[in-house]
């Protein structure tokens, strides 16, 4: 997480730690590592990924699109960097740790649909493919074939947001339908 995002009311980040038990959190510093992370990262138990866009991978790296290649023997660690686009690029660019992980990149209007448009309303985005850290970890859940988890996630996200537009009194675009669906997923 960038340092500040975690201060930040309208953060999504905390979404996946409310729904899977192995999620870890780091706050971001441009000049000092956070030991714990790197221990994590050269972990043998996992097969680290880092969950970027595609156009800002370094040429030595590795780059899967909408799908990984998992080694059977090891856990995927996915890393989401946590942070308005223009933090995440900063984090990515001046974490040198981070260079020769394996980049996923996620393409919503692939994956879901060309005339996709991101469902976060509380913070706007430039470009299409910049989704809010929940929606992104939604559909990664989904493309190593945890569906449920995605869904229930998304509709996690989708409760947020509504309820976050609510409550600070904004033109609300989210989903009244959003608690029931997510109540229905839970249930099951």
């Amino acid at each position: 997480m960038y340092d500040t995002e975690v201060l930040k009311p309208s953060n999504t980040g905390k979404l996946i730690a409310d729904l899977i038990p192995q999620t870890y959190a780091f706050l971001w510093s441009r000049t000092e590592v956070d030991h714990a992370l790197l221990d994590l990262i050269k972990n043998e138990k996992y097969q680290p990924f880092i969950i970027f866009p595609s156009e800002y991978a370094t040429e030595e790296q590795q780059v899967f699109h909408q799908s990984v290649v998992l080694n059977n023997k090891k856990q995927p660690l996915f890393i989401l960097l946590d942070g308005s686009w223009r933090e995440a690029k900063k984090m990515f660019r001046k974490s040198p740790y981070l260079q020769g992980i394996p980049i996923l990149s996620i393409d919503p209007q692939q994956l879901l649909a060309k005339d996709y448009l991101p469902k976060y309303h509380i913070r706007t985005s430039a470009k299409g493919h910049q989704l809010a850290t929940a929606e992104v970890a939604a559909l990664v859940l989904a493309v190593i074939g945890e569906h449920n988890n995605a869904a229930i996630l998304d509709s996690w996200f989708d409760y947020y947001n509504y309820q976050y537009q609510r409550s600070v009194c904004q033109s609300n675009k989210g989903d009244a339908e959003a608690e029931q669906r997510y109540k229905r997923l839970i249930a099951k």
